[in-house]
């Protein structure tokens, strides 16, 4: 909280925000990155008087939490992570119906997901799904940068690619839908037991692999774009690449849970959230989102849209409760139970 503090106290004065009274408190579970979380939690509490419970959760980690509370919610917000389990807690009657009037100032897919959703949770950033590599381990072994999909399960990758869990990782979550998309079911799990055999471990935190990789523990992570962005602002040895024939995009998101005890204050947050000043923290925190509020000045480390290969990705439909099951059971049976 250090780190946080430093980073947030010169945003509190550029903003000209002086920190108030107490006003209450938001709980809020987080599925961003650590240090933008804790920028968020850190600046509006200062700025609005308002104390920030946070916890850190990965999506489907988020999902399950919010799921098990539904009788007695102890959230009040779910920011961040990707949109496909925040459509799923909207199909759920998990999250409440909240239309803001900032919605004109986002993006065409950051409303489009609000109104898919029934106004139930709004899309906060987009990043798309690549592959990250480790240069020094790629050049010391000898292996080929891979650049479409099929590279990935080349045998000379065996035991050196990462990919999350989707039991527990909204990234891998959106590395299934995608492909499920781009080659159709069947051919999608052919594909995902073949890579299988080339996967070292499938860590349940969809950053997990890029972090694994920039410290060298394995040379391919399949990952957001901006996660590997993110471990290279560092200073690792990570470079990040889109597959050539064509990808998914998350669409983070932002939801208030249905029952929520600090409605107010949640919206308050929310709000808040969806502000340029706020999208900023994104950045700050090394992480390179497309930020959802179209006047949110744009760090030159944000991905360029429009020179990704990207597929018409079905947001609505993936967010399915029967379909995201269905597609975890079936990676499960025929992709993580399988021998190697």
């Amino acid at each position: 909280m250090k780190k946080t503090a430093l980073f947030a106290a010169p945003l509190l004065l550029a903003l000209g925000l002086p920190a108030m009274a107490d006003e209450g408190e938001v709980n809020i579970i987080c599925a961003a990155q650590a240090d933008w979380c804790s920028l968020m939690q850190t600046t509006f509490s200062k700025t609005s008087g308002i104390k920030v419970n946070m916890t850190l959760k990965a999506s489907g980690e988020a999902l399950a939490q919010i799921t098990a509370e539904r009788a007695n919610p102890k959230t009040d917000i779910w920011f961040g992570g990707t949109g496909d389990p925040q459509m799923l807690a909207a199909e759920q009657n998990l999250t409440l119906e909240y239309k803001s009037p900032s919605l004109p100032q986002l993006h065409a897919w950051a409303q489009k997901q609000a109104e898919q959703s029934g106004y139930k949770t709004v899309g906060v950033y987009s990043g798309p799904l690549g592959f990250g590599y480790n240069t020094e381990l790629l050049a010391k072994r000898k292996l080929p940068v891979p650049k479409v999909w099929a590279d990935l399960l080349k045998p000379e990758y065996k035991g050196e690619i990462l990919v999350a869990d989707p039991r527990a990782s909204g990234t891998a979550y959106t590395m299934i839908a995608t492909l499920v998309q781009f080659m159709g079911e069947d051919k999608a799990f052919e594909y995902l037991s073949a890579l299988h055999k080339n996967v070292s471990t499938y860590p349940r935190s969809g950053v997990g692999p890029i972090k694994s990789v920039a410290r060298g523990e394995a040379s391919v992570s399949i990952s957001f774009v901006h996660d590997v962005t993110g471990e290279k602002a560092q200073g690792f040895p990570v470079e990040a690449i889109t597959p050539a024939d064509g990808t998914g995009a998350e669409v983070g998101s932002m939801s208030i849970i249905k029952g929520a005890r600090n409605l107010a204050n949640a919206k308050k947050f929310y709000e808040w959230a969806l502000t340029p000043g706020a999208q900023q923290f994104g950045a700050t925190a090394k992480q390179y989102q497309l930020p959802s509020n179209k006047t949110t000045p744009l760090d030159p480390h944000v991905p360029d849209f429009k020179k990704i290969k990207l597929i018409d990705y079905d947001y609505a439909k993936y967010g399915q409760a029967a379909i995201r099951r269905q597609l975890i059971l079936n990676w499960e049976r025929k992709v993580f139970n399988q021998p190697k």
